[in-house]
């Protein structure tokens, strides 16, 4: 496992602290395991028009990740989750080992607006093939805030910031979720990353600093479809 460099973040709601420390990534520096994500006039601004569509970056950064994101409304054709649940969602991936191993920031659009934190913990197994929609837990914060309901051509962001076990999730630069995720989400570790689900959007990805600026980028890894 890669070692981690935790950030020692401010208590105060939208602080600047976590937004210093965030880079702009290119899309060059990010993995699409499922659907695609295509450019959308100048960097950084990308575009999602696929009913699935799951990436994380190629290099292990501080678990800090924010989306700026555009919602234009639902995909032309939908695909149901592994459960068979329709959901209209986009979410931000932390210590995104595979697609059995990670944590969920999920900031759900329809059918109902709410804000749900997972851990996606599956020992021993590292494929969707192995583990499909099993191991999820949803997590109760310590505190929490609605986020807005998304209408279809508005911006918004979704950022999330883990130090150690704890997590903080803000929508809007508003705090929304604040908790522990335990130790089960300390047992396996990887980069950040964002997936969606029968939404089209446009967007841009900024994460934490790169923990070794020195290594080359990771080869993106087969990861397969993540099935909830």
């Amino acid at each position: 496992m890669h070692a981690r460099m935790m950030l020692s973040l401010s208590l105060s709601v939208g602080s600047a602290s976590g937004a210093a420390e965030l880079m702009p990534l290119t899309r060059t520096q990010l993995c699409v395991t499922e659907g695609a994500i295509a450019q959308a006039g100048a960097e950084p601004w990308w575009s999602v028009t696929d009913s699935k569509m799951r990436a994380y970056v190629n290099a292990m950064t501080a678990p800090l990740v924010q989306a700026r994101f555009r919602y234009l409304g639902p995909t032309g054709n939908e695909a149901r989750l592994g459960s068979g649940e329709l959901r209209r969602q986009i979410g931000l991936k932390l210590r995104a080992q595979d697609a059995c191993n990670l944590v969920y920031a999920m900031w759900r659009i329809e059918p109902e607006s709410r804000l749900v934190v997972s851990v996606k913990s599956n020992r021993g197994q590292h494929t969707s093939a192995q583990c499909a929609n099993r191991g999820y837990r949803n997590i109760r914060p310590s505190r929490s805030a609605p986020v807005p309901a998304l209408g279809a051509d508005t911006e918004h962001t979704l950022r999330a910031e883990m130090n150690g076990a704890q997590l903080r999730v803000f929508a809007d630069e508003t705090l929304v979720w604040d908790g522990s995720l335990g130790a089960e989400a300390l047992a396996f570790d990887g980069p950040v990353g964002i997936r969606s689900d029968n939404a089209r959007l446009q967007l841009q990805l900024r994460a934490g600093a790169p923990l070794d600026t020195s290594a080359a980028p990771a080869a993106c890894r087969a990861a397969g479809e993540e099935s909830e």
